[in-house]
């Protein structure tokens, strides 16, 4: 039984040595390379005293920040990343949550950590990385660890402007890596175009799927998802066929120029998504282009490890339907209840709700938000059983999958009505001339708002969409931007656009 995400590790650098396990622009690492630079730096953190304790990795976006991941892992550590265009008052609050025993960054870089509010310890990458290895210290180390150690701690937004450190154990990666390379079939040969940042977690299926399977992971330049033709020729030059992305950067591709200039029938086998809605007529874009391709929506927050249900897309949708998120993915339990804490029934409404081995261990220093989100089964009162609350509000369809409404807190009550801003975002993007849109609620005027990239006249909008949804969730206004605010996970950012209200 394998305890620690590194033992993956070993086996691929025992099997692989000299292929590639993550490259970017200019530069890549074997898995034999990955292995020996890893236990260098695990060496130098218990040379330090280090065992169990929070480390963060500040580095530009690359290769280096994965090894450094790896180093904190063999050592059973737990790391965390800190992005260098962090602004420093989020950099501070998370070090005030995390209190880190070390900072791993480099040389130029740690004169810019310094001006943080920290006052411990740094290992500099470049030195640490070609330092001795001592299989001595890392074996012991990795004897008196356990499944149910943290291996990370990733930060979201929190609601009152302190950001919740997510805690995340080797046991719920291992679990989740394990049905991710089953379900999709995941080898040696395939290779990863890695849309996600380091701290959001969508990127654990590339990080660990190909630490696992001895695949390949190429970290796809940033400027690339502005330009789509670009990148489908990235794809193309790479030989990547399995992409796992935000429906935003998909959105930007299903563009039919980008689709006629390359051609990627050859090339993609796998097309996964998650983090936010994706819109069937985007989708159904892409399916028309590259019908041979196997397409999944993923569904999940970052507190159960990623993702836990699934739909794999077997049949056709209009462009005004819903993608269902699916159902509950192996050794996953999903609840959805509704207001009397009891299952729903039907086509109810109601919260969904997970336990099983995905689940984080809390937010790190934060008991208080942990108890609130993280509480005991209301359907078994025996025995402790935690399950984690997600605040998204879903139903089943017909076929017995799990359809997504919208946020807790998307629900609004307006005229009367309760209404879920989703529903009205789904009718929306169904129309032809939409790329992007957003709805929200202005608690003050009661009006429902609508913000899209389009200067399109609400009258006309909501001539189209009054044919899929109620009169009164029409949009009451609608704003026209330049361009739709998309925050660093590549998700809308709703945060801006409520400050447009």
């Amino acid at each position: 039984m394998k305890a620690n995400v590194t033992y993956w590790l070993d086996e691929s650098a025992g099997r692989w040595p000299d292929k590639t396990a993550y490259a970017e622009e200019g530069k890549a690492v074997t898995f034999g390379e990955l292995q020996r630079q890893a236990k260098a730096l695990a060496t130098q953190m218990l040379e330090r005293g280090l065992f169990k304790k929070p480390v963060v990795v500040y580095m530009e976006k690359g290769v280096d920040v994965l090894v450094s991941f790896m180093g904190a892992a063999y050592s059973c550590n737990f790391y965390s990343p800190i992005d260098v265009d962090m602004p420093a008052s989020r950099v501070n609050k998370i070090l005030e949550v995390l209190n880190p025993a070390l900072v791993i960054t480099t040389a130029a870089l740690k004169e810019t950590f310094s001006n943080y509010e920290y006052q411990g310890g740094f290992l500099l990458f470049e030195e640490a990385s070609h330092a001795a290895v001592s299989e001595e210290k890392i074996e012991a180390a990795r004897r008196r660890g356990v499944d149910t150690d943290l291996l990370y701690v990733l930060f979201t937004s929190g609601s009152t402007g302190v950001p919740k450190g997510v805690t995340i154990t080797h046991r719920s990666v291992i679990d989740y890596i394990d049905w991710v390379t089953e379900t999709f079939d995941i080898t040696e040969k395939d290779s990863f175009g890695n849309q996600a940042p380091f701290y959001f977690d969508n990127s654990i299926l590339d990080i660990y799927s190909t630490l696992k399977s001895g695949a390949a992971t190429y970290i796809i330049p940033k400027n690339l998802f502005a330009q789509p033709v670009l990148l489908l020729e990235y794809l193309k030059e790479k030989k990547i066929n399995t992409i796992f992305w935000v429906p935003s950067a998909l959105i930007v591709v299903a563009k039919l120029k980008a689709f006629r200039n390359v051609d990627l029938s050859d090339t993609l086998k796998r097309v996964l998504f998650c983090g936010e809605v994706m819109p069937n007529k985007q989708l159904n874009i892409w399916r028309k282009f590259l019908p041979e391709v196997l397409y999944a929506n993923l569904y999940g927050p970052t507190e159960i490890t990623d993702a836990c249900t699934y739909y794999i897309v077997d049949r056709e949708f209009s462009d005004d339907e819903p993608l269902p998120i699916g159902i509950p993915m192996a050794n996953t339990d999903i609840l959805v209840l509704n207001e009397k804490d009891e299952p729903v029934a039907g086509d109810e409404i109601g919260e969904l709700c997970v336990r099983g081995t995905s689940l984080s261990m809390g937010y790190y220093n934060n008991p208080e938000k942990t108890r609130e989100a993280f509480v005991q089964n209301p359907l078994n009162p025996f025995v402790p059983e935690t399950i984690y609350r997600t605040g998204d509000l879903v139903k089943y369809n017909e076929y017995g999958e799990i359809i997504y409404l919208s946020r807790k807190d998307f629900q609004i009550k307006h005229m009367g009505h309760r209404i879920e801003l989703g529903e009205i975002e789904t009718a929306v993007s169904s129309l032809e001339e939409i790329s992007l849109c957003c709805c929200l609620y202005d608690e003050k005027k009661q009006k429902i708002v609508l913000f899209l990239e389009e200067e399109l006249e609400k009258s006309y909008i909501n001539g189209q969409i009054s044919k899929l949804i109620p009169e009164y969730m029409l949009p009451n206004k609608v704003i026209s931007l330049p361009k739709m605010p998309i925050n660093a996970n590549g998700k809308i950012d709703r945060v801006k656009l409520k400050e447009l209200l």
